[in-house]
């Protein structure tokens, strides 16, 4: 494994891209998957959130392209977060080089990608449904494609966007390289792998489902209603900011009211938001105005925020590997962070798999109910139930009746309706 950019066959150029970049050194990732990717090799990388798997396939698509004209090159990304920050990095190290790309991605005018894409730039970054959508308008050729990108292409089959990927792979020429980026590789990712790609060169630098080991875990074993009492404790206890994910995005709505409530500025980021709305709350959380995000699994992948101290797990996730994507949103690059989690008596069984799929326990940690911050909260979850106050509107995000309606910083845990997996 090389421990300098010079040693990986980077060009001049994009040498001292690397260096305006202050990389100091490639990371595990970068220097096995750059040099078979620059020769033109398919790739398998497999490695955790947070790892520079970005920079190690643009560099190398750099490299190739520039100054070359056409379309040569695709990236695939399962959420526009994501895409939209794939392109920040293409836009850093390929601009100055001539390599030129267009967005494709929900949320945004069509008309407006369909037109960049006549232009045929060098480099198509895109989430699979939009570029669906574009290929049946026969807008877009990639007949001149040289090289596929698939990145987070676990979470892509995991939102089923199976049948769209099918639909694009059909449309490419089947003489390409293909780079496969992955932070786990169960059988989907393994099966599609051995359709797709040709003599692949694997690169593993970390386990399957092994989370970024600076972050410190933490499991609290809760009842549903203390759910509330804890995260106001643990967000009173220090300053860092705290991504705190949820399992439905009418969950994530509640909590977030209840939080700005609470005397806490925080946004919300969930499918029913705009790309307008979304841009704008992530733009706050990164700067700051927002010290909390409340979220559901679309922002589990693909948030590249620097100094995301502490992450939440509010809910559990509907599948266990979005655990390790989770708390990968922290201890990013060469920080560290905490994860807590919140688990009640019938999340057992999904305790046990996140555990089997990491192949360690999570550390218990006693619920701190002695707080003044939580015991506090508990005594106005309980006074709320005693004295329920006017009948609500029920939006099924809670497991009472209406007319025991949770008061003002009540979080209450709640069953509600069955939510499916959000397709963004």
């Amino acid at each position: 494994m090389s421990n300098t950019f010079d040693q990986l066959g980077l060009s001049p150029e994009s040498l001292e891209a690397v260096r305006r970049a202050r990389f100091e050194r490639p990371t595990p990732i970068q220097s096995q998957a750059i040099p078979p990717a620059l020769a033109g090799r398919d790739v398998i990388g497999c490695a955790a959130t947070g790892t520079g798997k970005t920079a190690a396939y643009v560099l190398p698509l750099v490299d190739r392209f520039a100054g070359r004209k056409g379309t040569l090159g695709l990236v695939l990304a399962p959420t526009r977060e994501l895409v939209q920050q794939i392109a920040g990095t293409v836009d850093f190290f390929g601009t100055s080089r001539g390599v030129t790309h267009a967005v494709v991605i929900g949320g945004e005018d069509m008309a407006a990608q369909a037109e960049a894409l006549k232009r045929r730039p060098t480099l198509v970054l895109a989430t699979p449904g939009r570029l669906v959508d574009l290929l049946e308008s026969r807008v877009v050729s990639f007949s001149q494609l040289e090289a596929l990108v698939l990145d987070e292409a676990d979470r892509m089959l995991d939102m089923g966007f199976q049948p769209q990927l099918e639909s694009i792979l059909a449309a490419l020429p089947r003489r390409r390289q293909t780079l496969l980026f992955s932070a786990t590789l169960g059988p989907d990712v393994s099966r599609f792998a051995r359709a797709e790609l040709n003599r692949p060169v694997r690169v593993e630098v970390t386990r399957s489902g092994t989370p970024a080991e600076r972050a410190e875990q933490r499991l609290y074993v809760v009842k549903p209603e203390e759910k509330s009492a804890l995260l106001l404790t643990l967000l009173a206890r220090d300053e860092a900011t705290a991504l705190i994910f949820v399992r439905a995005k009418e969950r994530a709505d509640k909590v977030h009211k209840a939080l700005e409530q609470a005397g806490y500025r925080s946004g919300v980021l969930h499918a029913d938001r705009t790309q307008s709305q979304r841009n704008q709350t992530m733009k706050a959380f990164r700067e700051g105005t927002y010290r909390c995000l409340v979220a559901t699994d679309i922002a589990a992948r693909g948030l590249d925020v620097e100094d995301v101290g502490h992450v939440i797990n509010y809910d559990l996730p509907h599948a266990p590997e979005d655990y390790v994507h989770r708390i990968g949103r922290t201890a990013r690059a060469s920080a560290s962070g905490v994860a807590s989690t919140f688990v009640t008596a019938k999340d057992r069984l999904m305790t046990e798999r996140i555990e089997q799929i990491m192949r360690a326990g999570i550390p218990r940690v006693t619920v701190p109910r002695e707080d003044p911050v939580f015991k506090a909260e508990w005594e106005r979850h309980q006074a709320s139930q005693r004295d329920p106050g006017p009948p609500q509107k029920d939006h099924g995000v809670s497991n009472r009746a209406p007319e025991q309606a949770p008061g003002r910083h009540a979080l209450s845990h709640g069953k509600g309706p069955r939510s499916k997996r959000t397709k963004d």
